[in-house]
């Protein structure tokens, strides 16, 4: 079993990899509280959108999953609309330490908004949708998206984000961004 320090040391590196790889990252209460900014996969129907993705590393992160949930409205069968709590295996059962932040958001997440798994559904109006009325669901989607998923609704669901003065930590040099591991 690694010390408490050791975990801390993974989950800044983390971090800080997750901020180094281009996504938009804003702390909220230190390091084990930030939102991502997240974009709706090519050729999906969530082309296009942008979400923000709350994230909360639990004290014994990497070897207990972090809790994600989508702040912005979005609609998919394996998130719930109200609260974007996501139903994916691999955060809630599968996790392991060999996983990182990068992989929810390069792959995880991606996959899920790729392939939606209406079987074992957190919204079932979606999942009903999604696998007896395909083109009504992309279409529901697709407003969603127009409605919820864009810049200038995220600066209404928010308005004290603005791109002048937004402090995410996309904006830190890297030189900044490994001071914060200390």
């Amino acid at each position: 079993m690694s010390s408490p320090s050791a975990g801390k040391r993974r989950m800044d590196t983390d971090v800080i990899k997750l901020i180094e790889s281009k996504h938009e990252v804003t702390i909220l209460g230190g390091l084990n509280e930030f939102c991502v900014k997240f974009f709706g996969p090519r050729g999906t129907p969530y082309e296009g959108g942008v979400w923000k993705v709350r994230v909360h590393l639990p004290e014994h992160y990497p070897f207990k999953s972090p809790s994600i949930g989508f702040i912005n409205k979005i609609y998919h069968p394996n998130i719930d609309e109200v609260s974007g709590t996501v139903c994916l295996d691999v955060i809630n059962q599968a996790w392991t330490a060999l996983y990182d932040l990068s992989n929810i958001f390069e792959s995880f997440l991606p996959q899920l908004l790729t392939y939606p798994n209406p079987v074992d559904p957190l919204n079932g109006d979606a999942a009903a949708m999604y696998l007896h009325k395909p083109e009504e669901y992309r279409k529901k989607v697709a407003d969603y998206v127009r409605r919820y998923a864009t810049e200038e609704a995220l600066r209404e669901q928010d308005p004290t984000e603005s791109s002048d003065s937004e402090s995410s930590m996309s904006d830190f040099s890297e030189d900044e961004a490994q001071d914060m591991e200390l």
